[in-house]
């Protein structure tokens, strides 16, 4: 009735519920690309491997270090996804952040004034930032306790 590839077109397109954690982590195993979504400094980021991420300037931290990611709410690729709650355990994805650089944005000028009394103040700044390069993912084959 259908040829070849739309029947392994529809039947790739169902729905697949993995019985448990570790099933989900062998679907993913067996996909090509990954992504995940990370608290980092407060706010979510859909991240990649080898993408680079502009954050708030992380004080703490020199060129060259290597963050762990440990706040991975989601994890997924192009047809499966693996969530937490809140948060996936540690030990379930490794996922490494390389700091590259300290910078700084484009020139910001704040003009404050004030009608008819002869009031006028400008103020400029740089507001700084961490460029980080995210490292490969990992999915670890003998997780034990999900």
């Amino acid at each position: 009735m259908f040829p070849t590839c739309v029947r392994q077109l529809l039947t790739r397109s169902l729905h697949t519920a993995a019985s448990s954690p570790t099933e989900a982590l062998n679907l993913l195993r067996s996909q090509p690309d990954h992504y995940i979504i990370a608290n980092i400094v407060g706010r979510k980021y859909l991240l990649a491997p080898r993408d680079v991420l502009t954050v708030p300037r992380l004080r703490d931290v020199q060129v060259g270090d290597v963050l762990k990611l440990s706040d991975i709410s989601e994890v997924g690729s192009r047809e499966y996804t693996l969530r937490g709650d809140p948060y996936l355990p540690a030990e379930q994805i490794g996922a490494n952040a390389t700091v590259i650089e300290h910078t700084k944005g484009s020139f910001e000028r704040i003009f404050k004034k004030k009608r008819r009394k002869g009031y006028a103040k400008t103020k400029t700044h740089k507001q700084t930032y961490t460029r980080l390069r995210v490292g490969e993912f990992s999915l670890p084959t003998g997780v034990v306790g999900l």
